[in-house]
């Protein structure tokens, strides 16, 4: 079991509060990497047993809002502050993932767009890529 990094945050945020921005790495388990698709938008927080627990919008049904990497991050976000009920949710090994940044309300921060675009290439979504690593909407 992998753990991850000491600033990911330990715990599910209110509305407006910080949680981590992940893609998944390249040797995510197969049923990690079968949910996480299309450039997903993956947001989430990690529990005291070294798993994640990962929100993801995948624009499964390609709504044309959600085209957009950061869009997709946003509706997973929101999902998980409001505590949605959804199927686009999992608890993993924190190996699978890969921390690219912070979302905190309204604002992204990508602190690895490498690794970020590394993803959105894999995804077939590279057009998807957000143009800076600050992020507000």
């Amino acid at each position: 079991m992998a753990t991850f990094g000491r600033d990911t945050p330990m715990e599910r945020p209110n509305p407006g509060g910080r949680a981590a921005v992940f893609v998944p790495s390249l040797q995510a388990e197969e049923a990690v990497a079968a949910a996480l698709n299309n450039g997903s938008g993956m947001v989430g927080f990690g529990n005291a047993d070294g798993t994640v627990t990962l929100y993801f919008e995948n624009n499964r049904f390609r709504d044309g809002g959600l085209f957009k990497w950061e869009s997709k991050a946003f509706k997973a976000y929101g999902r998980m502050v409001e505590r949605m009920p959804t199927v686009n949710k999992l608890v993993c090994d924190a190996a699978n993932l890969i921390q690219v940044g912070f979302i905190q309300g309204q604002d992204i921060m990508v602190r690895d767009m490498d690794q970020l675009a590394a993803w959105l290439q894999r995804s077939d979504a590279a057009d998807s890529m957000p143009e800076s690593a600050e992020i507000h909407v």
